[in-house]
């Protein structure tokens, strides 16, 4: 992606919080105080450790949950407009979300052409029968499938053709934006690369934006242009891919990428490989301080105690840390 590309804000957060109410007086504090741009055209990567918050920060920009605290700007308008009529049906157009677990994001009882078909309905009406199903068909060519596959149902589909018909579906209603919750988690290392790339393409082709949410730090690396890192429902540290992956500041991150497996037998041997001990910090009713200090070797008194501001360290390298 070129730099100019960069200037152009879609989506603009300003310290989010999503809070979840549990029994008593316990709140679980998901996603705590994240600020970020988003701009067209980019994939921007979001990493972390299961439970960091990363799906409930893409279910937010996606209007699924409401947030507790801060504000969201899509296109330059207040997200919280675009849940009245006619903003949100325009919304949900140009916004989609891949779901994590393509099993579970079909309809059992539809067949994959009434999965796909339905948002073009919805926003297609002019087309007749014939040019629906000309449609649908070219979508799931676009995905590797075929028009041979319409009458199916979800369960006669391995797991990565699942995922390609929710990428199908979520391409139905030409989105501008596509929030990528894990789509290849739960597939081949085979299968992965086939939908990144297919992802890649698509971007290209239809000049696409993405928020790629994932654990595999190779596989973000690779499909992203800037990169967040989260811990515990907070932001840690955020750059360009390349620049985060030369020079990672913060501790997690770099404990992070020390575990990236290396494939050459040699260089994996001499990799030295930055352990993560100590107990998580429960997010539920979190005390002051950063959420990393019990885990981190480098923790000062003053790490556990006041919360560290995210700051710009170099030119568009950001990290939430005492020590710098």
């Amino acid at each position: 992606m070129g730099k100019d590309m960069q200037q152009e804000v879609l989506i603009e957060v300003k310290d989010l919080c999503k809070y979840f109410r549990l029994s008593g007086k316990e709140t679980l504090h998901a996603v705590e105080g994240l600020s970020f741009q988003v701009f067209r055209g980019e994939t921007l990567g979001v990493v972390g450790e299961s439970g960091c918050g990363k799906s409930t920060l893409g279910r937010c920009l996606v209007n699924l949950y409401d947030m507790t605290k801060g504000e969201v700007y899509y296109n330059g308008r207040n997200l919280k407009e675009y849940k009245k009529q006619p903003l949100k049906r325009e919304f949900c157009q140009k916004v989609q979300m891949i779901f994590q677990n393509p099993y579970a994001s079909l309809n059992p009882r539809m067949t994959i052409k009434e999965v796909v078909e339905e948002g073009i309905k919805l926003y297609h009406k002019t087309l007749d029968k014939a040019e629906l199903e000309e449609k649908v068909v070219d979508l799931l060519k676009t995905v590797g499938l075929g028009k041979d596959h319409l009458s199916r149902f979800p369960h006669e589909f391995s797991g990565g053709q699942k995922q390609r018909i929710g990428v199908a579906r979520a391409l139905s209603v030409d989105p501008e934006f596509i929030v990528c919750d894990e789509p290849i988690s739960a597939l081949d290392v085979s299968i992965q690369a086939q939908v990144i790339n297919m992802l890649k393409h698509m971007q290209k082709e239809r000049n696409l934006t993405y928020m790629f949410i994932a654990h595999d730090l190779s596989v973000v690396k690779y499909i992203s242009d800037r990169v967040i890192v989260m811990y515990l429902g907070t932001m840690v540290e955020s750059a360009a891919a390349e620049e985060l992956y030369e020079s990672p500041i913060h501790p997690y991150t770099q404990a992070l990428l020390s575990a990236i497996p290396v494939a050459n037998p040699i260089a994996a041997r001499e990799k030295e490989e930055i352990p993560i001990k100590g107990e998580i910090t429960s997010p539920i009713n979190p005390k002051p301080g950063c959420r990393f200090a019990g885990r981190c070797p480098h923790a000062k008194e003053v790490c556990r105690t006041v919360d560290p501001v995210l700051k710009e360290v170099k030119s568009g390298h950001m990290v939430a840390c005492h020590l710098y």
